[in-house]
């Protein structure tokens, strides 16, 4: 099955507090169903101090977004899009937008 989101993909958030914001995708989990995208839906996380003269300090760091809630944006056109698939000789796949049908 060709997957609609890929690693390093540019997408934009559909729905939830980050709608609207844009990112790369860092790594995509199909079991899962969910992504993670740089800059997007950033929390932060306290780490309490373990060791003799380690300090306490608060890490911000990417949660999982669902892959319902993000869409790819094509390089051509500049917008998101819904990804088809097209086939090539040698029954290879190949992403393609819906809107001004180039292949990415």
């Amino acid at each position: 099955m060709l997957s609609r989101i890929k690693k390093n993909d540019s997408v934009v958030v559909l729905s939830g507090k980050d709608k609207g914001k844009q990112g790369l995708v860092i790594s995509v989990d199909q079991k899962d169903g969910v992504a993670l995208v740089k800059d997007v839906s950033v929390v932060a996380h306290h780490v309490k101090a373990r060791k003799a003269g380690e300090k306490s300090r608060t890490v911000k760091e990417e949660r999982p977004i669902m892959l319902c809630k993000i869409m790819p944006i094509c390089p051509s056109c500049k917008k998101p899009c819904r990804v088809q698939v097209r086939f090539h000789e040698g029954s290879e796949k190949a992403r393609m937008c819906g809107r001004c049908k180039e292949s990415f």
